[in-house]
């Protein structure tokens, strides 16, 4: 760490660096000393342009400068030659964030006031950016949220998968397939120009939400890799994907999968609080379909990577991503049934 420290002018014999987090795809640190960080390793083999994440950051930091000047949004420390990031030695890209102290992440939706405070963080941050000119952002991962393409990507799976792992996910398979009508409909909502392209954070966790630990109320946006040209109806739908069960995507025992009423209407108000007042009716009207299309994606995926021999997600025991298809799938029907 001596070298990654020394590129953003700290002294390592001044701090304790600590491992924290609860991700899969980042090596994240918490640097204690005479002032804190968050210091993150990269991981380069799923962003391939990390230099894209920088860019697009910069250019959210400065239009939120000029625009809204007391609203919380971190900003990667720059190093000793001017550049938000730091290549080691191996190639992998460091980068360094002030820590807000009197913090804390949750991995769990408990209360419906976590759920407003997220939704309005996640929500607050896209308005915010409503008016940013998008001609100079990229997308970090292409295609991130593309429906057809991901439903594409698992027939390319399913044709190459070994007779073994068909045996195996044969009713996920069947599932998936039962599901395929949603493709078709993503697709028209997308063709038909209803939606409207903005700056969206696509991938609205509750643990990518900093809340205050005593009032747990938000006090700012984090994780902020996928910020990029999207639809509403992605974060919005990872929200009830991720917010609305009492259990996540890792559950084995599928009778614990519920719909929540009241944490979904607490994030659907935190979200239309912020972001009603500039959503076309066309919008308003592709709600219901939000949280549908993104769990049937994650089903895709899962199943996919099951089916590819597990080699994108990080599993912890041999049929973990079938487990994780299972329980999207299971959910998709919970959504189909209360939004049909």
């Amino acid at each position: 760490m001596k070298e990654i420290l020394a590129a953003f002018s700290l002294d390592e014999n001044k701090y304790r660096i600590d491992r924290i987090g609860t991700g899969h795809i980042h090596e994240t640190f918490r640097v204690l000393g005479p002032d804190s960080w968050i210091l993150q390793r990269v991981n380069k083999n799923v962003f391939l342009r990390p230099e894209v994440i920088a860019r697009n950051w910069r250019l959210a930091a400065d239009y939120l400068l000029d625009t809204e000047p007391n609203y919380v949004f971190l900003r990667p420390a720059l190093t000793v030659d001017g550049k938000e990031m730091v290549v080691d030695g191996e190639g992998w890209p460091w980068r360094m964030f002030p820590y807000l102290s009197g913090t804390v992440t949750i991995d769990c939706v408990s209360t419906e006031k976590e759920a407003y405070a997220a939704a309005a963080a996640f929500g607050g941050l896209t308005r915010r950016l409503n008016n940013i000119p998008l001609t100079d952002f990229q997308e970090t991962i292409p295609h991130f949220h593309d429906l057809a393409l991901r439903f594409d990507q698992f027939g390319e799976a399913l044709a190459g998968a070994t007779p073994e792992r068909i045996d195996k996910a044969a009713s996920c398979i069947e599932s998936v397939k039962q599901f395929g009508y949603l493709v078709s409909q993503y697709q028209e909502l997308v063709d038909s120009g209803e939606l409207r392209r903005r700056i969206t954070h696509n991938d609205t966790k509750i643990n990518n939400v900093l809340l205050d630990e005593k009032t747990r109320e938000a006090r700012c946006v984090i994780d902020l890799d996928t910020l990029m040209p999207g639809y509403f109806i992605y974060d919005f739908g990872d929200m009830v994907r991720t917010f609305v069960s009492p259990v996540d995507e890792n559950e084995k025992d599928i009778n614990r999968i519920s719909f929540r009423e009241n944490i979904y209407r607490a994030l659907h108000e935190g979200y239309l609080d912020q972001m009603g007042m500039v959503m076309s009716a066309a919008e308003l009207k592709a709600i219901p379909f939000a949280g549908k299309m993104m769990t049937y994606i994650m089903s895709l995926r899962f199943l996919a990577d099951f089916l590819n021999g597990d080699v994108y997600y990080h599993t912890a025991y041999i049929g973990h991503n079938l487990v994780r298809a299972r329980n999207q799938l299971r959910y998709l029907e919970i959504l189909s049934a209360r939004f049909s």
